[in-house]
């Protein structure tokens, strides 16, 4: 008996120690994801509030982009590959500055969207957002429920939505183009709550690994997380929405 009650004890210790880790990896995460979406939102409202800065990615006198606002529009996309791909080889710092980068560069592609929709919408989304998102990561890290299996549907619904609206680019269909924002909104929904728990079960296992490579860890987490928030909220925007 005593010996069970050892072993209870013991096991009982482990299961603290590793919410205890995975609490701290967490608060990591969302402080990274938090700096990026700080970074992103000022960098947008820079840009959106200057008439000279945008000169630089509209072309006065076409109206269309320039070729910086080609890059900056295109930039952001292969920034993700290329650190997901490299993530292994880069190095604590060199992972951080390029998160930075990403999120300078998000900045002013977004200020492309304050432009084009009303100010007190375009807050009113964000706050819809945060409160989504907000509630959708903590039933993530709370639930029992083994999210993986929803997890690969999800990404194949991902996928989905990519093709339709690559496909919609060309057809320019409002049907399809409202059935995509609906599927978006629903995606990364399920998406913020997935990759929450997913990060949590890293968190409780980063006991394993070295200070440098917990860091790495939690600053692709934070990655993660701002894509779920920016997609859900230019998702959601198309809803609430209401342009100038």
């Amino acid at each position: 008996m005593l010996q069970e009650n050892k072993g209870f004890t013991s096991s009982y210790e482990r299961n603290i120690a590793s919410d205890t880790v995975a609490r701290t990896f967490m608060s990591r995460v969302f402080a990274w994801m938090f700096l990026a979406l700080g970074v992103t939102a000022l960098t947008a409202y820079v840009f959106a509030g200057s008439a000279e800065l945008m000169s630089l990615l509209i072309n006065p006198e076409t109206g269309g982009m320039s070729i910086l606002g080609w890059v900056v529009m295109l930039a952001p996309l292969a920034f993700v590959f290329f650190i997901s791909f490299k993530f292994q080889s880069l190095s604590r710092n060199m992972l951080l500055l390029l998160f930075v980068v990403y999120s300078l560069l998000m900045g002013m592609s977004l200020s492309f969207i304050l432009l084009a929709y009303t100010s007190a919408s375009v807050f009113s989304t964000f706050i819809v957002t945060s409160g989504t998102f907000g509630l959708m990561a903590l039933i993530g890290y709370t639930t029992k429920t083994d999210l993986t299996k929803f997890g690969s549907i999800l990404m194949m619904a991902l996928i989905g939505i990519i093709l339709a609206s690559v496909v919609n680019f060309f057809m320019h269909s409002g049907t399809l183009e409202y059935i995509i924002s609906i599927a978006g909104v629903l995606i990364f929904t399920g998406l913020t709550a997935y990759d929450v728990q997913k990060l949590k079960n890293i968190g409780m296992s980063v006991g394993a690994y070295g200070g440098q490579e917990t860091d790495k860890l939690a600053i692709m987490g934070a990655l993660t997380l701002y894509l779920d928030f920016i997609n859900l909220f230019l998702f959601l925007l198309r809803f609430l929405g209401d342009r100038k």
